[in-house]
């Protein structure tokens, strides 16, 4: 595997998680996004649309401070939860929490994640779709995990890797990874043809 060393332009820990897992050697750097977006996207452009977004703002803050000789490939990404054609973003609080947890109970929804992908030469953007579908869930093992795990930085008010995730998913349609927060094998094939 022949992958130069990234920036990753997220504080996403499972981001960082899966990049380890897939022996990406990486740096972190972040920078204040926009996170809003126009009103006619799709739930798809919306997602790739803002990972764009972080990526161009990681490029403009790290552009005086690095060389040619080093890491400049810049990898972004952004999560959506969508039902009935719905964006459901992060949690405000507790009850927020509960409520959207309450909404994906015994359902199927979509996880989308867009990717940004900047290097000196090129701009990869692309996005991955997940279905993922819920048992039933009754309020008290949603007041558990909401209280245990305080999903309030995740959005749809989970994380797949969690108690509510093993316990409480009926099943899932595509990349699991992309549920976590990035679609990690098709990423590496895309770092692997930058060479």
């Amino acid at each position: 595997m022949n992958i130069k060393k990234i920036i990753l332009a997220s504080q996403s820990p499972r981001r960082s998680q899966l990049l380890q897992w897939a022996e990406i050697p990486f740096e972190v750097s972040v920078a204040n996004t926009d996170e809003s977006y126009p009103a006619l996207l799709s739930p798809a452009e919306v997602a790739t649309h803002i990972a764009y977004n972080k990526a161009i703002a990681v490029k403009e803050k790290v552009a005086g401070s690095l060389t040619n000789e080093e890491a400049q490939t810049i990898l972004a990404a952004d999560t959506i939860v969508v039902l009935n054609d719905t964006i459901i973003g992060k949690p405000s609080g507790r009850e927020d929490a509960i409520k959207i947890l309450s909404e994906l109970s015994g359902k199927k929804h979509s996880v989308i994640t867009g990717v940004c992908i900047l290097s000196a030469k090129k701009q990869i953007i692309f996005s991955d779709e997940t279905q993922v579908e819920f048992y039933n869930l009754s309020r008290s093992q949603i007041e558990f995990y909401v209280d245990k795990y305080k999903p309030y930085d995740k959005a749809g008010a989970y994380a797949i890797q969690e108690w509510i995730g093993v316990t409480g998913i009926r099943s899932i349609n595509g990349d699991f990874y992309n549920v976590m927060g990035l679609p990690v094998s098709r990423v590496v094939k895309e770092l692997e043809a930058l060479g």
